[in-house]
């Protein structure tokens, strides 16, 4: 019982979502230091992504949350207009989002923003339009 007890807590000390197949409901774990974002659907693994997360000089918020906002398409005000296709916005003007520079995923790039190959953006976007914002959980984490 002491080393479920303590599993528990380092999980939770190193902001580590535990999930189980008991688990419901879709989770999309970013992984700053590994630029990839792993989607696990009903406590199952079912992609593993390159991304692009904030270049030196901006930063992705770590933490978690739910989905606040879904937009087929963005355009961001804040970078020139720049498109933001199948946009899942988590915190402030922060999302997961398509991207056009896809040579440059697996490595720091953004300003803050997730970015994903825009096939990818496209599935992860449609599962959380299934799941419902109220059951999926995006959690960033070093």
């Amino acid at each position: 019982m002491r080393k479920f007890a303590l599993a528990i807590a380092l999980a939770i000390a190193s902001g580590f979502a535990m999930v189980t197949s008991a688990d419901a409901g879709l989770l999309a774990r970013i992984d700053l230091s590994s630029q990839t974002l792993t989607v696990i659907n009903d406590g199952k693994v079912m992609y593993r992504w390159p991304v692009s997360t904030a270049r030196r000089g901006y930063r992705t918020p770590t933490g978690s949350w739910s989905p606040k906002r879904l937009h087929r398409m963005w355009y961001s005000r804040k970078y020139d207009m720049s498109p933001m296709p199948y946009s899942v916005f988590f915190t402030g003007g922060y999302a997961i989002h398509g991207t056009g520079a896809i040579s440059r995923l697996g490595r720091p790039a953004s300003h803050g923003c997730v970015r994903l190959h825009p096939a990818n953006a496209k599935v992860f976007y449609s599962l959380v339009k299934q799941n419902g914002m109220s059951n999926t959980r995006i959690v960033v984490q070093r």
